[in-house]
């Protein structure tokens, strides 16, 4: 049986929910999905320039947890830009 997963704090509601190369009807790309907990932290992180201990405080999460929401966040987004997929930013997990 795995642990309940404890809810993370988010913050921010992006406007925009899909990022898809120029000139590709969406319809022909492959999809990569942005959980919100990895979209916030980005924003902490990157943009907001907290360390990975602030940011975890604010999302109510330990630093060695941000850290791993952090890297998938990462991983995902650059996976989609060199293989030239759709980002689709969810709203719910």
């Amino acid at each position: 049986m795995t642990r309940q997963k404890n809810p993370r704090r988010i913050n921010f509601t992006p406007g925009v929910v899909y990022f898809k190369p120029r000139g590709v009807p969406l319809y022909q790309l492959k999809e990569t999905v942005l959980l919100p907990e990895e979209l916030e932290a980005l924003r902490l992180y990157d943009v907001a320039n907290l360390n990975q201990t602030e940011a975890g405080k604010k999302m109510k999460v330990s630093q060695p947890t941000f850290a791993r929401i952090l890297s998938n966040a990462r991983k995902k987004i650059a996976s989609a830009l060199i293989n030239g997929q759709a980002i689709k930013i969810t709203t719910k997990n």
